[in-house]
């Protein structure tokens, strides 16, 4: 029986993808490769990039994964062995690994998170003149906080694709080892500062803060503050949990301390029963003692 081409080029296409670095795909690259490649495996015309990823899922390693976000169903297709964390990177080109999972990349919580956190950064935007109010504060933050709900289930874990602000991927570094990109410890403090709920809850991150007191250079921590330049006075949550952390240099805390604060501002959103921090002019949760 006469061999079909792509059963002639088939050893050609293996090796290509098994030395390729990369090791999950969209389709619109796989059509990429067809159109760089098929001349070279000798592949008609005729083949389609979907009759080219069947021919790839029913002779090779190629595996397909669909995953179910809101309101989209995302496919990708993954080449050999690869985690939830490669897949996770792979739905966006421009995302990192960030908040809990940043947590967890650089060993600071004891947990094993079963929820994956990629940040993908907004476009950049005007910073607009808005004159921040003590009442706009308190009406905000005695909401229920915005979460995002662009997650989808994958093998019992969630996997979220967050809209972060724009910071021209401030404190994001590259690991070559594993080809991914994620924030820092001192990016991932600031962010979970802003967003506990993305890294277990605020008891959670004051456990964090705790771990992070010997790796953390506050210096850079608060040179990335002023460079991102919030609305919302988050530098008092980071003054607090360093503080309740016990962990943290008073000349440390003092750093912090030297960022204005006219503001009183809160731990996180929708406190009930409160008590008041003169040093971080901070409401946080009464059931936190010192």
């Amino acid at each position: 029986m006469r061999k079909s081409r792509f059963s002639i080029a088939k050893p050609d296409i293996i090796e290509y993808f098994n030395n390729s670095e990369k090791k999950v795909y969209s389709k619109l690259e796989l059509g990429d490769i067809l159109y760089r490649e098929r001349r070279f495996w000798r592949l008609t015309h005729s083949l389609t990039v979907d009759g080219f990823i069947e021919l790839l899922i029913d002779g090779t390693q190629l595996k397909r994964h669909k995953l179910k976000f809101k309101p989209n169903t995302i496919t990708r297709y993954s080449w050999g062995k690869v985690d939830i964390l490669d897949l996770a990177l792979g739905l966006n080109k421009n995302g990192y690994i960030s908040h809990y999972t940043a947590v967890f990349y650089h060993g600071l919580t004891e947990q094993l998170p079963k929820t994956i956190y990629i940040n993908t950064e907004q476009s950049k935007k005007e910073i607009s003149n808005i004159e921040l109010t003590q009442s706009q504060i308190d009406r905000a933050l005695q909401k229920p906080v915005r979460l995002s709900n662009n997650f989808a289930v994958y093998r019992n874990n969630k996997i979220y694709i967050l809209k972060g602000m724009y910071t021209d991927l401030l404190g994001v570094e590259f690991d070559e080892h594993r080809n991914y990109r994620v924030t820092n410890i001192e990016r991932t403090l600031i962010d979970i500062a802003v967003r506990p709920d993305y890294a277990g809850g605020i008891w959670e991150v004051i456990k964090i803060y705790e771990n992070a007191a010997q790796s953390v250079s506050v210096n850079k921590l608060v040179s990335y503050l002023k460079r991102l330049e919030f609305i919302y006075p988050y530098h008092q949550c980071i003054g607090f949990y360093m503080m309740k952390s016990g962990k943290y240099r008073a000349n440390q805390i003092q750093l912090i301390r030297k960022i204005e604060m006219p503001y009183k501002f809160y731990l996180t959103h929708g406190i009930e029963d409160k008590k008041f921090s003169k040093e971080m002019n901070l409401y946080y949760p009464s059931n936190i003692t010192f």
